[in-house]
């Protein structure tokens, strides 16, 4: 298989098939040197990007570079050095390949790191930054947004002192190897070629970068790097002796594990409830809130928080009327509220990389964009940015009327009045629980209630004698799910 060896996912059907994105671009040979100048600038001010050379970028064909003459493939290889100021870091690269004429031929890949600290410029003063697959020139409010944005970039590239490749959960790393086609080089070459490696004097360190993505004790160097979610009942926060919290739970992980966590333990939080599809004209179960909208959500609050913040951590609050996910660290300043749908800056751009590799992180800015149609296609309010304290909020509001007239009836159909006045607190308390959901297991209902799985079970099997609940699987299987007739 042709592929890169600096960055393997680069492979030649990758090259000749995908949309080009904010990581990559194909030009064709038959260009004038000077006119990637812009890109090569956009990419070094953004998150760093390749430049494939010799692939057709309307018909995706293979041209190669051969024909280009030496002097003119020396130009492309100049340009960062001859056409940008300061000259950006980056990599050069060629790949052996057959054109689409059936001759021997090359590519050549220019692979432009991310400037950390400093804008990149063409020789003529024009900046451009790298947005989802376009290339965009900077000026006035945009371009001072860029220069205060370069400050808050320099804490995923610092060396951590303490931490060693020993500390690294090295399934995780294999895992990464796996995803980007590199299983053939070694955990440091890969850690290096990334930036995740990097030499200070005769010794080579970790950065934070490295440790917060792969450490297996990530607490043990940032005890911040964690999600506390906490749940209230109602819609408000109260204290003292009103104090209203249901669940207090921290999830404490690297950043590669903590976003499935997160998933998995949130979706085990929200509620369910009917809906009449408009399609189908039948009635359907649908989630609290779409799937998507949360979890981008908790995504972008995980790949763009600031990590160097003192105290800071990401907080998810779930509230009977709404979900909050705070982050720490305000917007970049290339971001603001009102182009958050159509700008893309990540204040934390190697990490944010890793993230897209694993496909968590969304291209062409398509994740904000989609909150707002998935929330529109669920009924829902448009979700609610704001920047709180030093901090990003994202608020998601349900239809807390409607979940709960339709969570009413559902009970009111499924229990007689008579009934219902014989059962007791904790019974009702089930029957309200499960009135928002299509199926439960035993071990949700002990962690809603507080109650021992003892006392569950006894309730359940009164409610199942009594005709309301139905149970499904073997008696004795603590994964069996219970659900109203």
């Amino acid at each position: 298989m042709i592929k890169s060896k600096i960055n393997p996912i680069l492979t030649l059907e990758y090259l000749t098939s995908q949309p080009e994105n904010k990581y990559f671009d194909r030009k064709s040979a038959k260009i004038k040197a000077s006119d990637i100048a812009d890109l090569v600038v956009a990419f070094a001010n953004a998150e760093g990007g390749t430049i494939a050379i010799g692939i057709s970028d309307k018909t995706r064909t293979i041209e190669g570079i051969n024909h280009c003459g030496v002097e003119k493939i020396n130009s492309f290889l100049a340009v960062p050095k001859d056409c940008c100021k300061p000259m950006p870091v980056y990599e050069e690269e060629f790949l052996d390949v057959t054109n689409s004429a059936g001759q021997k031929d090359q590519i050549l890949l220019l692979h432009i790191h991310a400037s950390v600290d400093q804008i990149i410029r063409t020789t003529n003063d024009s900046t451009y930054l790298r947005i989802g697959d376009k290339t965009k020139e900077l000026k006035g409010a945009d371009l001072r947004n860029l220069e205060y944005s370069k400050s808050s970039r320099h804490y995923e590239d610092e060396c951590n002192m303490d931490a060693s490749i020993s500390d690294l959960d090295l399934e995780v790393v294999a895992e990464y190897k796996q995803y980007i086609g590199a299983t053939y080089l070694s955990m440091e070459q890969v850690l290096r070629a990334r930036g995740f490696l990097r030499k200070r004097g005769c010794d080579e360190y970790l950065t934070n970068a490295a440790v917060l993505l792969f450490a297996q004790n990530v607490q043990q160097f940032y005890p911040n790097c964690r999600i506390r979610f906490i749940r209230y009942e109602g819609s408000s926060a109260q204290v003292g002796t009103s104090i209203n919290i249901i669940r207090d739970v921290n999830i404490e992980l690297p950043i590669l594990k903590i976003i499935d966590e997160a998933k998995r333990f949130i979706s085990s939080q929200l509620r369910e409830f009917t809906a009449l599809n408009q399609k189908s004209g039948k009635f359907q179960i649908v989630p609290e809130y779409p799937e998507f909208a949360w979890l981008e959500g908790i995504v972008n609050a995980v790949t763009h928080r600031e990590y160097g913040m003192a105290g800071g951590y990401i907080r998810v609050t779930m509230f009977d009327d709404r979900l909050e996910i705070l982050s720490p660290g305000k917007l970049p300043n290339v971001v603001t509220i009102d182009n958050i749908r159509e700008t893309r800056y990540s204040r934390n751009p190697r990490i944010a990389r890793v993230l897209t590799d694993f496909g968590w992180v969304r291209e062409l800015n398509e994740g904000v964009k989609r909150i707002y149609s998935d929330m529109r296609e669920f009924f829902l309010d448009d979700p609610i940015y704001t920047e709180p304290e030093q901090s990003v909020k994202l608020v998601l509001k349900n239809n807390i009327v409607m979940r709960t007239i339709r969570q009413s009836a559902r009970i009111e159909a499924n229990v007689d009045g008579d009934i219902w006045n014989q059962l007791d607190e904790l019974e009702r308390k089930i029957l309200t629980y499960m009135g928002s959901r299509s199926k439960v297991i035993r071990s949700e209902l002990v962690m809603h209630t507080g109650k021992a799985s003892r006392t569950i079970i006894m309730r359940l099997n009164h409610l199942i004698s009594l005709g309301i609940i139905k149970r499904n699987g073997r008696i004795n299987d603590p994964t069996q799910t219970y659900e109203m007739v």
